[in-house]
């Protein structure tokens, strides 16, 4: 073999195994057919390593066989990206031929997050169903809690006040009295009790009818609400008599209070389907820890007894008037 043969086949073997392109000089450059042989390895090499580094970019333009198998799996891998890809998205129906056991191996782990997608997704919608179902008891339970409460309420104010006028009843006028009257005592405050009676509201009954009396009880709680200050209170005392509790008053404020309401009631008609109807009322005022009587009105029943002297006389007197309890008074009667 001829030295340059020898050469030529080193070179070769250099550009197959070295890890770097050996220069074609001198006299083996002038070989065309060397040049052409280093030309297509150097290509076929650097596309193998552009390969191995995970580029797929390289455009192959040496022809043969080495180089249509590289081209071949350079196309079947750019394949495989974009069927990874359509994985990614979502696409669990593709399938990888050209690999052997990596096709095998991709293939089965498609199929499995096929598969656990479809599980998580069942569990998913199980969890949603789960979750519906809970919010939905939960609204259930807040509505009958909410109800509960909204019914606790209705029977709290049924049982403290008046199913026809909505004032207090006589029984929770008389608990919230002592407690009121109690924290006046403790503290030299003056408040007083009125009593109120309807003027011959037994005669409109039998002239209009008790559905007419009715309205009026009504009208007349209407009228006296809007009167009051934000610490009086009103209570039917039973039939057309009215019970009131005025705070912080002395004796010529629970008479000028008692007036503004006498007058409202006076000056306010009660509508009825056959005309308005005029309707007074007549009261009585009794004043706890009253400056003039000291000694008098120490408790609410002596209050309300007082308060009724009060009333008697007012009625004694003509009704529609507004008389307040004196120790005179009670000796006269």
């Amino acid at each position: 073999m001829e030295e340059k043969e020898y050469l030529a086949l080193e070179h070769i073997k250099k550009l197959l195994k070295d890890n770097t392109i050996p220069p074609l000089e001198g006299e083996l450059a002038e070989l065309p057919l060397l040049q052409d042989i280093h030309n297509d390895l150097k290509a076929i090499r650097e596309t193998v390593y552009a390969f191995s580094m995970g580029d797929l970019s390289p455009t192959i333009k040496v022809r043969g066989i080495i180089p249509g198998c590289l081209k071949t799996l350079q196309a079947h891998l750019r394949h495989m990206i974009w069927q990874v890809q359509m994985v990614e998205q979502g696409d669990f129906l593709q399938q990888v031929q050209f690999l052997g056991e990596f096709s095998t191996a991709f293939n089965s782990m498609v199929r499995q997050f096929d598969a656990t997608l479809k599980t998580l997704k069942q569990k998913e919608e199980a969890l949603t169903a789960l979750a519906d179902s809970l919010q939905e008891e939960v609204d259930s339970r807040n509505s009958a809690v909410e109800a509960l409460r909204e019914s606790e309420s209705q029977f709290k104010y049924l049982a403290s006040h008046d199913p026809l006028t909505g004032a207090l009843n006589r029984r929770s006028f008389m608990d919230r009295a002592i407690i009121e009257l109690a924290s006046c005592i403790n503290h030299n405050i003056s408040c007083s009790i009125s009593m109120m009676d309807i003027d011959h509201f037994k005669q409109f009954n039998d002239t209009y009818g008790h559905q007419a009396g009715d309205e009026v009880l009504r009208h007349i709680v209407t009228v006296i609400s809007s009167l009051l200050r934000k610490n009086d209170f009103l209570g039917r005392y039973g039939g057309e008599e009215f019970i009131f509790y005025f705070s912080h008053v002395d004796r010529g404020t629970s008479i000028a209070i008692a007036e503004r309401v006498r007058e409202a009631i006076a000056g306010s008609p009660v509508k009825l389907k056959s005309g308005p109807v005029p309707i007074t009322a007549s009261f009585g005022v009794a004043v706890l820890q009253d400056s003039e009587n000291p000694e008098e009105n120490n408790d609410l029943e002596t209050c309300i007894h007082h308060a009724d002297i009060a009333l008697y006389q007012a009625k004694k007197g003509g009704r529609n008037k507004v008389v307040c309890f004196s120790k005179e008074l009670a000796e006269i009667l």
